[in-house]
């Protein structure tokens, strides 16, 4: 299994993309949430600049943020500047969409988009409407400013069933967040073959956070929760922010719930709680927090463990069709990947 990192886009992380290139690792991405982080494409254009072999990767775009030409040159450009080492990744839109208070866009869209942005940075053409106005576009300044001869590697962001097909019919591979349950996995594969994807399924990655055990130490302390936080915080934002979502948690977990909401001084009603939910998105989490950060939500969305345990661990999600692991430091970055890269697996 491959390793790889993900980070906000910010002033300094074309450093860290050096550093992870030294290190090993297999990829470096950028989260694609523009009310709350710097822009992506910027900031993979500075980390092309200064690495020369690990991929670059954005996690992820929508159609509900870019628009087709916009995207297609944005993603060509950045293939000029890294040939062949760009990894796109492509959603609806889940947290960026929501932090404007907006819902994500369809699969239907998810689907369409992914073949037109496909067919772009390949130097072909493509569909492009707006309104009742339709028109046929390509890339027409392919060549001196952008590439669209090396191949952009796709991926499609799925949790479920719906959006693993599209990954099928469109043949990409499949990216996740925070899923980390083998049966999934192999759920998630099942839907994009039967969808028509092709012999030898394309890579498989998933985000999630880590933190190495030394042997005795708790599993759910504070330096545990610090190093994970984030990733649970993303979850109860959005049961926060989804009361269907809230619904189908246990208990203790709804509780949690109920708790961010009190603290962030909003309801899940409020006409304006993105503005007070999503602020430090993905950031490390305030220690009155916590309290929040559940095991039972360590257990599921994290990797935790003693180096023996993570082994084990990453092995079961190997076998069950993970090829690639990204993680996102959040406490000390450059001090963190070099831990990460010291896990051999």
């Amino acid at each position: 299994m491959r390793k790889g990192i993900v980070v906000t886009a910010q002033p300094g992380v074309e450093d860290l993309a050096v550093q992870a290139e030294e290190l090993g690792f297999s990829s470096f991405w950028v989260y694609d949430t523009p009310v709350l982080h710097g822009d992506p494409f910027v900031a993979l254009g500075l980390c092309a600049k200064v690495t020369s072999r690990i991929k670059l990767g954005i996690g992820v775009t929508s159609p509900a943020l870019r628009s087709l030409p916009a995207a297609a040159g944005a993603f060509a450009s950045l293939n000029a500047l890294a040939p062949g080492r760009i990894i796109c990744g492509i959603g609806t839109g889940n947290t960026a969409r929501r932090t404007l208070g907006m819902p994500p866009t369809t699969t239907a869209e998810l689907e369409h988009f992914t073949a037109a942005l496909q067919d772009l940075c390949a130097g072909g053409t493509a569909e492009y409407r707006e309104g009742d106005r339709v028109c046929e576009i390509r890339l027409l300044h392919a060549g001196p400013y952008v590439n669209t001869t090396d191949p952009i590697e796709f991926l499609v962001a799925a949790n479920g069933p719906k959006a693993a097909a599209v990954a099928g019919r469109c043949g990409t591979g499949i990216i996740s967040f925070g899923l980390l349950a083998p049966e999934a996995w192999r759920a998630l594969h099942h839907a994009r073959r039967q969808a028509g994807g092709a012999p030898g399924d394309p890579t498989s990655y998933v985000m999630t956070a880590l933190h190495v055990l030394d042997e005795g130490k708790d599993p759910y302390g504070d330096a545990a929760r610090d190093a994970t936080g984030h990733i649970v915080m993303s979850l109860l934002t959005f049961a926060a922010d989804t009361p269907a979502f809230s619904e189908r948690l246990g208990v203790e977990e709804r509780d949690a719930v109920r708790s961010l909401l009190y603290r962030r001084g909003t309801t899940t009603g409020a006409p304006d709680r993105h503005t007070a939910l999503y602020p430090n998105y993905l950031g490390r989490i305030a220690p009155a927090d916590r309290d929040l950060i559940l095991p039972p939500l360590i257990d599921a969305l994290m990797l935790v463990g003693t180096r023996g345990g993570l082994l084990a661990r990453l092995t079961t999600l190997a076998q069950a069709g993970i090829d690639e692991i990204i993680f996102q430091p959040v406490i000390n970055p450059s001090a963190e990947m070099a831990e990460f890269a010291k896990l051999a697996i």
